[in-house]
């Protein structure tokens, strides 16, 4: 029997949106390994339609403030439930803990967790001021710092009774009013679609390799002739760097267009961006 738990099951199920008999098999054939049991269940073209971003129980908010209008920082705090997490108390902890960031100009969570904050370090402020005034544990979760000519920040609410639990930075290297309007339709975009990666260039080698390697096999499995194999391999790649990549994803407000394109009629490049959902990978 293979080794692996219902919790396996589970979690590959959310993963990949397929069936639970499929998931089982995949399980199965895999010997219970989880990267192998998820190729196998795209290769057989079980993957479910609808693309999930990662799961937790985590609730929070996210927070983003632009200095200058040219270095942007993006803050996840988390709390353990919805009800402290739109609590006035937590959200102005999670305020004063993104003006630490800012007044230090650190870009990682292992260097805010050692700044000053009143006095304490960061780490200290939030685990006494989490547990002394909200009951909770509060966790500092994610920290990006962006910089450009330009950079726009988006806040958005996935529910009107909670605060923002999307946040996306978009830096671009001009400061014009066309590109300031392009890096926010694009910040919107990326709010939506999330993307991954900036460029393809940020791809790691191994997953364009394994992306193309899966849909030779995908492909093979579908009696694909030998002969188109090489377009089929290309195509089929592109399609992930369409998904995943935000200056080749189709633009929100046109998908005829790409982000790319979007940004170079603006006169202007992005050359960084961050997103955080709440509770996602």
């Amino acid at each position: 029997m293979a080794n692996y738990t219902a919790a396996d099951i589970k979690a590959l199920r959310e993963r990949t949106g397929a069936g639970m008999m499929d998931v089982k098999k995949a399980l199965d054939e895999a010997d219970g390994n989880v990267d192998k049991a998820i190729e196998a269940i795209r290769i057989k073209g079980l993957k479910g339609a609808a693309k999930r971003e990662g799961r937790s129980a985590a609730e929070g908010i996210v927070l983003a403030k632009v200095v200058d209008g040219t270095t942007g920082y993006l803050l996840e705090i988390n709390a353990e439930t919805d009800f402290v997490a739109k609590s006035d108390k937590f959200i102005g902890l999670a305020e004063k803990v993104l003006e630490a960031a800012v007044a230090h100009g650190v870009d990682s969570v292992e260097a805010l967790l050692e700044a000053d904050l009143d006095g304490r370090k960061v780490s200290d402020y939030v685990t006494e001021e989490g547990g002394a005034i909200l009951g909770e544990k509060i966790v500092v979760r994610r920290l990006a710092k962006v910089t450009g000519s330009y950079v726009d920040p988006y806040l958005h609410k996935t529910s009107k009774d909670l605060p923002a639990q999307v946040g996306v930075l978009v830096a671009v290297d001009a400061d014009t009013p066309e590109a300031q309007t392009a890096a926010h339709d694009v910040a919107v975009h990326a709010a939506a679609f999330s993307p991954s990666y900036l460029t393809r260039d940020e791809v790691p080698a191994e997953t364009v390799a394994d992306e193309r390697r899966i849909a030779e096999e995908t492909a093979r499995a579908e009696n694909k002739p030998e002969q188109a194999m090489p377009k089929i391999i290309e195509g089929r790649t592109n399609a992930y760097f369409k998904e995943h990549v935000l200056v080749d994803q189709p633009f929100a407000k046109d998908p005829k267009v790409s982000v790319a394109k979007v940004l170079e009629q603006a006169g202007t490049n992005a050359v960084a961006f961050a997103r955080f959902r709440v509770g996602s990978s």
